[in-house]
């Protein structure tokens, strides 16, 4: 299968998930629905990289609610691949306002906020590719095969 038609996402896994016990059941989630995790590790964000991920919001007077949440405790941060990841991996989050999100994403199941929304996903295929590259160094990134990878995209086939 080309990879030209990949897409990567990043996906936070925040820290009242971390707090919660629920990262095993977040990462299931992606794992039962077929994206393939490239790059997995548990990090302390400082406010550097904050001050870069959180730049569209970094001037509004919340932004310091969210830096001290950011930091509270570490996060997992996860690069995905597949085709169609950033529509996929949407869907499988629900929308950012977790009150708003249905049951059976990962925010309609386990949250009720917008700032203790569980996870961050990449809301596009261009932010997928910059967040990842800020989040993992390219030794952190890994290309393998899975053996599903014929089942999962069988439509895609070459």
């Amino acid at each position: 299968m080309s990879k030209l038609n990949y897409e990567k996402s990043l996906i936070i896994i925040k820290p009242d998930a971390v707090q919660r016990n629920l990262i095993g059941e977040i990462i299931t989630r992606f794992e039962k629905k077929g994206l393939k995790i490239i790059g997995l590790k548990m990090m302390n964000v400082g406010d550097a990289l904050l001050e870069e991920h959180y730049a569209h919001i970094k001037d509004k007077p919340f932004f310091g609610g969210i830096r001290n949440f950011m930091k509270a405790c570490p996060v997992i941060v996860m690069a995905i691949e597949g085709i169609n990841t950033v529509s996929s991996v949407r869907l499988l989050v629900g929308p950012t306002k977790a009150w708003e999100a249905n049951a059976g994403t990962i925010r309609g199941d386990f949250s009720l906020s917008t700032q203790s929304n569980i996870v961050h996903a990449s809301d596009s295929i261009e932010n997928g590719e910059i967040e990842v590259r800020r989040f993992f160094l390219e030794e952190e990134l890994f290309e393998y095969q899975k053996i599903d990878t014929d089942f999962i995209y069988a439509e895609h086939k070459e």
